[in-house]
C-alpha cells in the first residue's frame, strides 16, 4: 500500500512538473526570408552576384558559340570527310560540349558559393535581431513561418515588427 501511494505521489509530482516546464516556454514566429529579404544589404549583393554570375555566363556564351560554328562547319563538311576524320570531329564536338556542361555545373557550384558567402553576414545579423527580440519579450523559441507552415498562429507571438525594428527597418 505504501509503495503504491509512493508511485501515485512520484507520477502525481511528475505530472504537475511537466505541466510547469509547458508552462514555461513561449514559441514565436517569423517569416526569415522576408526579413532578410526586407534588409537593404541584399541589393547590394544582389548586385554583386549578378556581376560575379556574368563573367560565367559570357564565358558559355563563347563556348557555345564555338560549338555552334563547329557544329555547322562539320554539318556541311561531313559528306566530304573521310571516316577517320568525320570520327575525330564528333568526338570534338562531343569534348566540346561536355567541357561546356562541366564549366556550367561548375559556375553554378562557384555562384552558390559565392552567394553564400555574401549572405552570411547578413543572415547572421537578421538571426541576432530575432533573437534578440525573443529574448526581450520572453520566448524560448522562434519558428521560421517560412520553413514552416502554422496553422495557429496568434498575431501576438509574430515578431516580425520587433525583429524589423531591431535590424532598423520600417
Amino acid at each position: 500500500m505504501k509503495k503504491l501511494l509512493k508511485v501515485a505521489l512520484v507520477a502525481l509530482s511528475m505530472l504537475f512538473v511537466g505541466n510547469f516546464a509547458k508552462a514555461q516556454a513561449k514559441i514565436g514566429y517569423v517569416n526569415f526570408n522576408t526579413l532578410v529579404g526586407q534588409m537593404p544589404e541584399v541589393k547590394t549583393i544582389s548586385t554583386q552576384i549578378d556581376i560575379y554570375k556574368k563573367q560565367f555566363t559570357d564565358q558559355l556564351t563563347l563556348m557555345n558559340n564555338e560549338l555552334q560554328t563547329k557544329g555547322k562547319e562539320f554539318q556541311s563538311q561531313s559528306a566530304t570527310m573521310t571516316d577517320a576524320t568525320r570520327t575525330a570531329k564528333q568526338t570534338e564536338l562531343q569534348d566540346l560540349s561536355k567541357r561546356m556542361q562541366d564549366y556550367d555545373t561548375n559556375a553554378q557550384q562557384q555562384v552558390q558559393a559565392k552567394a553564400n558567402e555574401l549572405e552570411k553576414p547578413i543572415v547572421d545579423k537578421a538571426r541576432a535581431a530575432v533573437a534578440e527580440a525573443a529574448k526581450e519579450k520572453g520566448y524560448t523559441y522562434v519558428l521560421d513561418s517560412s520553413q514552416v507552415q502554422l496553422i495557429v498562429s496568434p498575431e501576438g507571438d509574430d515578431l516580425m515588427a520587433a525583429s524589423k525594428a531591431k535590424l532598423g527597418l520600417k
